[in-house]
């Protein structure tokens, strides 16, 4: 909203040439708001605005822009810039940033900076693509379990300038081996005089930099934290990864999920940066497979083409059983796929899982199932469209919703634990997919109750 409130008066300024009173407005806004409002300047004026910028408040703000306005200002800004930019961002940013870049373009970008932040780049961009050694930032305070808090606090003033985060301080011995960590609120209470070995916390979670990231959003979650040290095999800590980068992962991967269940490939990139054939090839696999799929339905009715001959009315309930057994199919999957990324379900619980669906699927199919008879009976009392068989054809439906609500839930809710206990994306058992497979074998369940219930009378 900010952005929008301003944009027409930058608009002006750009086009006055006055940038003195433009460059006062950006240092005085805030740093997200800047980035917005770059973001939304059009392509030839963001550079302009963006080189009014202080160099340090510029590579905080280059942060919260999203990658394609960076690449964008990549290309925009001369090659001294964007090395000073990339000099002065956080390193765990710049990781994000020059992950998403061509590998020349990196290797170029990376020699140009400073020794010792190439030094760090080289590091992180050394770990595997999604770890979290990808995240992680080696810019934190350590302190020695033997220093008073006098000396810590002297050891923050000295450091503390480029830390990442103050909240937490990370206690090491004299070779690093990470000891315990320490709440800077637990120093700033304590007598200048006590010693951090009697205020540390020796109970602490880390990561370490080969995990995957889901796993640092996971411990995050489980443990409230703001950020979490990472340790290599010795124990010795190597960096920090804060919440904020946890967030970001934490988005991504819901995205990721939501495009996955939606019946699609993940975009991995924002929808207005993927190329229009991109986006038809991650979206045609999946429609071309769940097409198929669908034929199934046709080859289902063709099976019963006999039935439906001698009883038409029966394909008139087509659609509203098989959308029923979707639909619940659909609520199902989503629940436990939701379930499983927040891990309160393992593949381990689905005896339990299976139990609660199968009470779940009758009683829903019992409530649709009462719905679909009271609503032939009632259509019956005003006419003759269902024949004089109407109770026995509402009874068939009323007895197919419950069986494929039934069976819609346990298949939504199974499927994803299968795929977990296989080792693939429960995401990708998507509602479509889902709902594809139910239509197949609730015409089978239909048709099945109706040869029983209608046999020498309609059929």
């Amino acid at each position: 909203m900010l952005g929008k409130t301003i944009e027409p008066e930058l608009k002006e300024l750009i086009r006055t040439r006055d940038f003195v009173t433009l460059r006062e407005i950006l240092v005085d806004l805030l740093v997200p708001d800047s980035a917005e409002l770059i973001a939304e300047l059009p392509l030839d004026e963001r550079a302009v605005v963006f080189r009014l910028l202080p160099q340090r408040l510029a590579a905080e703000t280059f942060e919260h822009l999203d990658q394609p306005t960076q690449h964008n200002l990549l290309h925009a800004l001369a090659r001294a810039e964007v090395v000073a930019i990339l000099n002065d961002m956080h390193p765990d940013d710049r990781t994000a940033f020059l992950e998403g870049l061509p590998g020349q373009v990196v290797r170029e970008l990376i020699s140009q900076l400073t020794p010792p932040e190439r030094d760090v780049a080289r590091s992180l961009l050394g770990y595997p693509e999604a770890s979290v050694g990808r995240l992680m930032t080696p810019d934190y305070v350590i302190v020695r379990p033997e220093w008073t808090v006098e000396q810590v606090l002297l050891a923050i003033r000295e450091h503390g300038k480029d830390s990442e985060t103050l909240n937490v301080l990370y206690v090491v011995d004299e070779k690093g081996v990470l000891q315990g960590d320490l709440r800077i609120r637990e120093i700033l209470l304590a007598q200048p005089d006590a010693v951090v070995r009697s205020l540390m916390n020796q109970r602490f979670a880390a990561l370490r930099p080969a995990e995957d990231q889901e796993t640092a959003v996971g411990l995050f979650r489980k443990y409230g934290r703001v950020a979490l040290p990472v340790v290599d095999e010795q124990s010795v800590l190597v960096g920090i990864v804060t919440i904020d980068d946890v967030l970001h992962v934490a988005e991504a991967e819901h995205t990721e999920d939501l495009q996955k269940f939606g019946g699609m490939e993940s975009l991995e990139k924002p929808y207005g940066a993927v190329p229009l054939l991109t986006m038809v090839r991650k979206r045609a696999g999946w429609l071309v497979i769940l097409f198929l799929s669908e034929m199934l339905t046709a080859t289902a009715m063709g099976f019963f083409e006999s039935e439906i001959a001698r009883a038409v009315v029966l394909a008139l309930f087509v659609p509203l059983i098989i959308s029923s057994g979707g639909n619940s199919g659909s609520q199902a999957a989503t629940l436990v796929i939701r379930a499983l990324a927040l891990g309160e379900l393992t593949p381990g619980a689905w005896w339990r899982v299976m139990r609660r669906e199968v009470l779940s699927g009758l009683a829903l199919g019992i409530i649709l199932g009462s719905i679909g008879f009271l609503r032939i009976a009632v259509w019956s009392a005003f006419g003759h469209i269902y024949g004089e068989h109407w109770a026995l054809v509402g009874l068939t439906v009323g007895l197919s919703l419950v069986g494929v609500v039934l069976w819609g839930t346990l298949t939504g809710s199974m499927l994803p634990l299968l795929l977990r206990r296989w080792g693939a994306d429960p995401a990708t058992s998507s509602a479509p997919f889902v709902a594809t497979l139910v239509d197949v074998t609730g015409l089978m369940i239909y048709f099945g109750v109706a040869s029983l219930v209608l046999a020498g009378t309609v059929l």
